[in-house]
């Protein structure tokens, strides 16, 4: 009998909710459908608001909370729908929810909390369909940073004929995994890959994103305001580490053009795309990754970087991942690729990873990530909201 889950997200972005209907039957996930959910501006704007601190937060988070629960249930239901299945066809439902606020721990005097929203009691009632959420806390309780989750998934699809491998999440923010020998070698937050550019477009050009790059393709790289950008300590950290839009986001930007001459738009919008790259590479290639307390030799460099996320469907950006590594790596052959290669669409591994939590939930299975997020001890991560 088939193992069917459903995995829920809406990421760093806030773009969408992806929902995805996978098949957790073998070893190896397999999607067989999905749905990507609309989420309409004035919430988006509403999340947005509610990442930084603000007024009266208790309040729009309760209201977030379960508008949000409502709009999850309803992407649950319409891709049962599109698909011909039944609620009483699905095993559970893995939710990650949206972030609103995300605080690694800095040491150990100083723990950190995460808060997601999607109220998961609704999502339950609403389809009548178990759901699991509330994912990363009891990381955090072990005194791991809560984040990624995703490396155990990549972990699981990484492809047994490839001896080293990465999967690269280009988000609001970018993660990276290293897969070696069928091993994690790593797996953590670099910093921004689409957050910084998606706002900077958004107050200028009032669109969304950067279609394909082209805006960040017409500008030129700002060399003095690039320096300044990558001077953020959160790049000069050992890993674990793990990030978000309290880092990353406009005012943070501002903040660095204020002292500076002059730049123009798209100018910066070009050296926010570099950025992104540099340092995204210089973390998956950096000769002194460690994990705990091994290093990562040459060997258990990636030859190959699957990309997924929002960011795999710019051009520019794949374009320009690929120029550094040639420009930078030369000595061994690196190719940038999509998820789209191993048999997932690139804007649906998140979703697929969060339906293969919540069986790893319900089956009892540990987690094997602190050695990525640096807990005390592997966790069974979940909390389950029965139908």
């Amino acid at each position: 009998m088939k193992q069917l889950y459903i995995g829920l997200i809406s990421g760093t972005s806030i773009d969408c909710i992806d929902a995805a209907l996978v098949d957790c039957t073998e070893d190896k996930p397999l999607l067989l459908a999905h749905h990507e959910h609309p989420i309409d501006l004035p919430t988006k704007q509403a999340i947005a608001a509610l990442c930084l601190p603000g007024d009266n937060e208790i309040e729009r988070m309760g209201q977030l909370d379960l508008q949000l629960g409502c709009l999850f249930a309803d992407a649950v239901n319409q891709l049962l729908a599109k698909a011909k299945l039944s609620h009483k066809d699905i095993v559970a439902i893995g939710s990650h929810g949206q972030t609103i606020r995300h605080r690694p721990p800095k040491d150990n005097n100083s723990p950190g909390f995460t808060l997601q929203i999607g109220d998961a009691n609704t999502i339950a009632e609403k389809t009548q369909i178990t759901t699991v959420a509330d994912f990363r806390r009891r990381d955090m309780a072990a005194g791991g940073q809560g984040a990624p989750f995703a490396p155990a998934f990549h972990q699981a699809i990484a492809p047994s004929d490839i001896k080293s491998s990465a999967f690269l999440n280009l988000g609001g923010i970018a993660n990276i995994t290293v897969v070696s020998q069928g091993n994690i070698v790593n797996g953590f937050d670099t910093g921004p890959a689409n957050g910084l550019m998606d706002a900077w477009i958004l107050k200028h050009k009032h669109v969304a994103f950067d279609n394909n790059g082209e805006w960040a393709r017409s500008g030129t790289v700002n060399k003095a305001l690039l320096s300044d950008l990558k001077a953020h300590p959160y790049f000069s950290e050992a890993a674990p580490k793990s990030t978000g839009r309290e880092e990353f986001h406009l005012p943070w930007l501002e903040s660095i053009l204020e002292n500076k001459h002059a730049v123009c738009n798209e100018d910066v919008q070009a050296t926010l795309m570099r950025l992104s790259c540099e340092t995204i590479l210089e973390a998956a290639f950096a000769s002194n990754i460690e994990n705990d307390g091994a290093h990562a030799t040459q060997s258990q460099r990636p030859s190959i970087v699957y990309c997924c996320g929002g960011g795999a469907r710019n051009s520019f950006f794949l374009e320009t991942l690929q120029s550094i590594c040639d420009s930078r790596y030369s000595a061994s052959t690196i190719t940038i690729t999509t998820t789209d290669e191993i048999g997932i669409g690139p804007d649906w591994i998140e979703a697929c990873a969060f339906a293969w939590l919540a069986k790893q939930r319900l089956d009892q299975q540990p987690i094997m990530l602190n050695n990525v997020t640096g807990a005390a001890h592997n966790v069974i991560a979940g909390c389950i909201y029965s139908a």
